[in-house]
């Protein structure tokens, strides 16, 4: 039976902040690095990241082999006293987290032991770089190994500071032992010790719970048609992305580092795929109101009947009479129900246009969104899904085959609007925390919010019908979970 050690950590700049985690899985026996994982979260509290760290470890681990034992190391006092069952979990944001934690291996294969933060700067590492990456709108990715990394740390680090403490935005690396965490405690309803009580080196046992499957479905279902979808493109298949998870591993070389059944790194447009936290049944009921997106499709254009490519970079058309009144149908179904808050539009004319006709009907102001903008298609732009086809064939076989290829002409690649989009999300949910905004975009992106909020791969797109003027709405709470609450709902048209 082979044993693993994980090491995970979580962190946010500000409590909830923008958050990320890391995750290491190393062999027990040699200490080499087999899996490194690491995921930004956007804003969420430090509890939520070190426990979402801790299901990255454990998840890897599975993966690696199932019928592995696992010690964990964390220098959370919080996860490593909830998890091991000395300490009750209040918190609504918790109990699913450690439920989901407890069934990704089988009752008693699994350890926790608390470490000081000078000995977690591996996973501390890791996450930092996850939430630089955020920072800069970017996945995180790995560079450098692991030894290399942590000896710059270690030599670069001013008198005073202890290795591997976490940078500027972070808990004080200086703050004694367990301060950082009691306000973390307190605010997830843990029975905590008192403010710079030490937990001893101990090592328990898990609590009960089920054996379940930790590893994600690999994606690679057969991809459908690959039509256009009324001017503003169709979506592309990816090859080999991950359903519903979250994490880049990097399997390291070396005996007993190789994977085995494990499904493919996921893409760039999937790194932020499953935001979720993964638990069975029904959420949390007191998690405060969400930041709901009502997702907009703009009307049609004189380019969206004939179906060729419209992105934002070509004529940039307006809409059409039909469009326009396709427009104030949605202002007018949207004016009866009357939840619109505030109004965010791509910068896009045909998306500008119909959000005034919308905006005016609801007295509200319209800002403007770089992010919400469609994907750039080059060449392809204005020409039919036949035309590109007869144009420039390789092209096209490539772009369909991989959400990484761009467009004749240096398009944009579906991955990069992912990677956009996401970023593009995660700074609206923020500025518009508990309250219900209207998002007037178009098919590439309102497709992407949605498969990012199920977490599905990109082959999922082509799935999805999305018509002119078409509402959708997905809610995001504190934990970072997403709800489809509608899609492409056209009643108002009719």
């Amino acid at each position: 039976m082979r044993e693993f050690v994980v090491e995970a950590d979580g962190g946010s700049r500000g409590n909830p902040g923008p958050a990320g985690y890391g995750a290491a899985v190393l062999d027990a026996a040699t200490g080499e690095t087999l899996v490194e994982a690491a995921e930004y979260l956007g804003v969420v509290t430090n509890n939520v990241a070190e426990y979402r760290g801790l299901l990255a470890g454990l998840r890897a681990a599975r993966q690696l082999d199932p019928d592995a034992t696992v010690h964990v190391r964390m220098d959370s006092k919080l996860v490593v006293e909830q998890m091991s069952g000395r300490w009750k979990i209040k918190h609504p944001d918790m109990k699913p987290l450690a439920a989901e934690a407890a069934r990704v291996f089988p009752p008693g294969r699994v350890t926790y032991e608390w470490i000081p933060r000078a000995d977690n700067k591996h996973a501390d590492r890791l996450a930092n770089e996850a939430m630089d990456a955020g920072a800069r709108g970017e996945q995180w990715s790995p560079s450098a190994s692991t030894a290399e990394l942590d000896a710059a740390a270690d030599r670069a680090a001013p008198t005073g500071r202890t290795a591997g403490s976490r940078r500027s935005g972070d808990r004080p690396a200086a703050a004694p032992a367990g301060a950082g965490e009691a306000a973390d405690m307190a605010a997830a309803g843990g029975d905590a010790p008192s403010t710079g009580e030490r937990l001893p080196r101990t090592t328990t046992r898990t609590g009960a719970g089920s054996a379940v499957s930790g590893g994600a479905a690999a994606g690679g279902a057969t991809r459908g048609s690959r039509g256009g979808d009324g001017g503003d493109g169709a979506a592309v298949s990816g090859g080999g992305a991950i359903a519903g998870e979250r994490v880049m591993r990097t399997p390291r070389a070396g005996a007993g580092s190789a994977v085995s059944g494990a499904a493919e790194a996921p893409a760039a447009a999937d790194v932020r795929a499953a935001k979720a936290v993964a638990s069975p049944g029904w959420g949390p009921p007191d998690m405060g109101a969400p930041a709901t997106f009502v997702l907009l499709r703009h009307g049609e254009t004189p380019l969206t009947p004939q179906k060729r490519f419209s992105g934002s970079g070509g004529s940039d058309p307006s809409l059409s009479p039909v469009g326009r009144e396709q427009a104030e149908k949605a202002a007018e179904g949207l004016a009866r129900r009357g939840t619109i808050e505030a109004i965010v539009a791509s910068p896009l004319a045909r998306t500008r246009e119909t959000a005034g006709i919308v905006a005016a009907r609801l007295g509200l102001a319209v800002t403007v969104e770089e992010g919400l903008r469609e994907t750039d298609f080059g060449a392809w732009e204005g020409l039919t899904f036949g035309e590109v086809r007869d144009r420039h064939p390789a092209d096209l076989d490539a772009w369909l085959a991989s959400p990484d290829a761009e467009p004749t002409g240096g398009g944009e690649s579906f991955a990069a609007t992912a990677t956009r989009i996401a970023a593009t999300r995660d700074k609206l949910v923020a500025a518009y925390a508990g309250r219900t905004v209207l998002l007037v975009s178009h098919v590439t992106p309102i497709k992407t919010f949605l498969r990012l909020a199920l977490g599905a791969p990109p082959e999922s797109l082509f799935r999805m019908e999305l018509s002119a003027a078409s509402l959708s709405a997905v809610a995001y709470y504190a934990d970072g979970g997403a709800s489809v609450r509608l899609f492409n709902e056209t009643s108002h048209l009719r």
